[in-house]
């Protein structure tokens, strides 16, 4: 795969609402699956995007603490559904509304992770991007990443407020079938 680490452009990829970006990977997540949306969001090739790990598309300006609680939730053996602003490898960025989940085998052994991507609602965009831009502010004044991780674990909580944050979420979460 690609040596340098592709930097954001500013310009933003969209897909239709109608459309859902698909990824399957392994339990380390290394991408085993993509469908077509997911390709031409990301710009890359299924050769450049089978075999890598899913972090290929970590925006920068996404929270640590974020994907702290996808993990965490993913290792409960519970579903995520969250809102994730994605790098393309072109430097092109896009939001997407992520829903999550664990998959297995017949005898409940973990063979990876199945991720369904909606376009999210303008709206709710906003109001998560406000949450996450006072996250990384956070994230950004510490010394190392395990700091990071736990200041902005921190700031997360108090952003939500006593909520979990499946429940501000669906708060924000607006449009039929959501």
């Amino acid at each position: 795969m690609r040596g340098i680490r592709t930097l954001p452009t500013g310009v933003e990829h969209t897909f239709g609402p109608d459309e859902i970006i698909v990824t399957k990977t392994d339990p380390r997540g290394l991408i085993t699956y993509t469908n077509d949306v997911f390709l031409r969001v990301s710009a890359c090739t299924e050769k450049e995007a089978l075999g890598q790990p899913h972090s290929l598309i970590r925006h920068p300006d996404m929270p640590r603490a974020v994907f702290k609680l996808l993990w965490d939730t993913l290792g409960r053996r519970e579903e995520i559904f969250a809102y994730v602003l994605n790098l393309a490898l072109d430097g092109g960025h896009y939001w997407v509304f992520a829903h999550v989940t664990p998959s297995y085998d017949r005898v409940g052994q973990l063979v990876g992770y199945h991720s369904s991507r909606r376009h999210p609602d303008p709206a709710s965009v906003l109001a998560i991007k406000q949450v996450y831009d006072r996250i990384l502010r956070i994230e950004r004044g510490c010394p190392t990443s395990r700091a990071a991780v736990d200041a902005g674990w921190q700031q997360l909580e108090k952003e939500l407020g006593g909520k979990t944050y499946d429940e501000f979420v669906w708060s924000i979460t607006n449009g039929p079938g959501r």
